[in-house]
C-alpha cells in the first residue's frame, strides 16, 4: 500500500484512483461496505482510502478526552488487510478546514489526486463548517468529471453500525457486540513499556501497553487473544489483560497489562495487538496480595475456557 499525505505533490501512479472518503475509525462493517463499493465502482483503478490525520473532532478539540478506537498505525494496518492500495492521509488543519466544500472537490479530488470515483456514506458531510453534503459531492462530481456513489448506513441488529454505538459498546463491558458491528476483534495496539514487574513477582509477568490517546473500554479484566506482531517471539497467543487504574496499588494513569498463557521470554520493545474478547470482571481493590493472586488464577481458567471455545 502507498502512502500520500500531500495533494499538491501527486505522482502520476497515484492518480485515478477509486476512493472511499471518510475518518475510518475502527474501520468497522459499515466502513468496509463503502471500501467494498469503491472496490466494485471501478475495479480496473487502484483501490484507496481518503482520510484525515488527526481526525477533525481532535483538531477542533484537542482537549477533549480520548475518543478514537485505534492509532493511525493501527488503522493503516487494518486497511491495508483489506486490500486497500492508496493510503491518501491528509494533514487535517487550518487551510484544509478552511476550504469551501466545492474548493475541497475541485482542490483535492479533481485536481489533486485526480480521482476517478469517490464513495461516502450518507451522512457524509465536508468543507468548511461541515456545509458540503453527499448530495453536494455528487452535484461536484456531475460538474468536475469524476463518479460519486453514496452508501447506505449500515445496520447491524435493528441499529446504525457507528463508531459512537461501538465505542459504547466498549464503555459498557460489552466486547462482542463491539466486535459484531467493526468485524474484528476490537484491539488495542502497541509497543510494549517498561512497567513495575509486579506481576512478575506475583506469578503473573505482563506486558505493559499504553492507552493513551484512545477511547478507553470499561475497566477491569478480560479474556484476550494477542498477536505479537514483530521479534523473536512473533506470533498468536491466548491470555488475560487487566485494563485500567490499577486501584490495588493506588496507580491512576490507565494502561493495559496483559498475561499470556503458557509463554516465557522478553516482549519489551515488540508490538502488541491485543483483541478483546470477553469482559470478566470490573477492577476491583482487595484485602491483600493473596486474595488478588487467587482471583487472578480464578481469572485464567475462566479465560483459557472462553477462548477455547472462541
Amino acid at each position: 500500500m502507498r502512502i500520500v499525505r500531500d495533494y499538491q505533490f501527486v505522482q502520476s501512479a497515484d492518480r485515478g484512483a477509486s476512493v472511499a472518503i471518510g475518518n475510518f475509525d475502527g474501520v468497522h462493517l459499515g466502513h468496509q461496505t463503502v471500501i467494498d463499493i469503491a472496490r466494485r465502482a471501478a475495479p480496473d483503478a487502484p483501490l484507496g482510502v481518503l482520510t484525515f490525520e488527526p481526525h477533525p473532532r481532535e483538531f477542533f478539540a484537542p482537549d477533549a478526552p480520548p475518543f478514537r478506537l485505534m492509532g493511525r498505525e493501527a488503522r493503516t494496518s487494518r486497511l491495508a488487510k483489506l486490500g486497500v492500495e492508496r493510503l491518501y492521509e491528509l494533514a487535517f488543519n487550518a487551510s484544509l478546514a478552511a476550504l469551501s466544500p466545492e474548493a475541497f472537490s475541485r482542490n483535492v479530488i479533481r485536481d489533486g489526486f485526480g480521482l476517478e470515483h469517490v464513495v461516502v456514506g450518507e451522512d457524509f458531510c465536508f468543507g468548511q463548517g461541515r456545509a458540503g453534503t453527499a448530495a453536494d459531492l455528487v452535484r461536484h462530481g456531475a460538474e468536475m468529471g469524476f463518479g460519486v456513489t453514496i452508501a447506505p448506513l449500515l445496520e447491524n441488529a435493528d441499529r446504525t453500525v457507528s463508531s459512537t454505538a461501538i465505542r459504547t459498546a466498549l464503555s459498557e463491558g460489552r466486547p462482542r457486540d463491539a466486535a459484531a458491528m467493526l468485524g474484528h476483534w476490537h484491539r488495542i495496539e502497541g509497543e510494549v513499556i517498561t512497567g513495575e514487574q509486579r506481576g512478575r513477582e506475583l506469578g503473573f509477568p505482563t506486558a505493559n501497553m499504553s492507552i493513551a490517546g484512545i477511547h478507553p473500554p470499561a475497566f477491569g479484566v478480560y479474556a484476550v487473544l494477542v498477536d505479537v506482531v514483530d521479534g523473536p517471539h512473533a506470533g498468536s497467543y491466548h491470555g488475560v489483560a487487566s485494563l485500567g487504574v490499577r486501584p490495588m496499588f493506588g496507580k491512576n494513569q490507565p494502561n493495559l497489562e496483559t498475561f499470556l498463557f503458557d509463554f516465557t521470554g522478553d516482549l519489551y520493545g515488540a508490538t502488541l495487538s491485543v483483541g478483546l474478547v470477553d469482559y470478566l470482571r470490573p477492577e476491583q481493590k482487595f484485602d491483600g496480595l493473596d486474595d488478588l493472586v487467587a482471583q487472578m488464577r480464578s481469572d485464567c481458567i475462566r479465560a483459557r475456557d472462553i477462548l477455547a471455545a472462541t
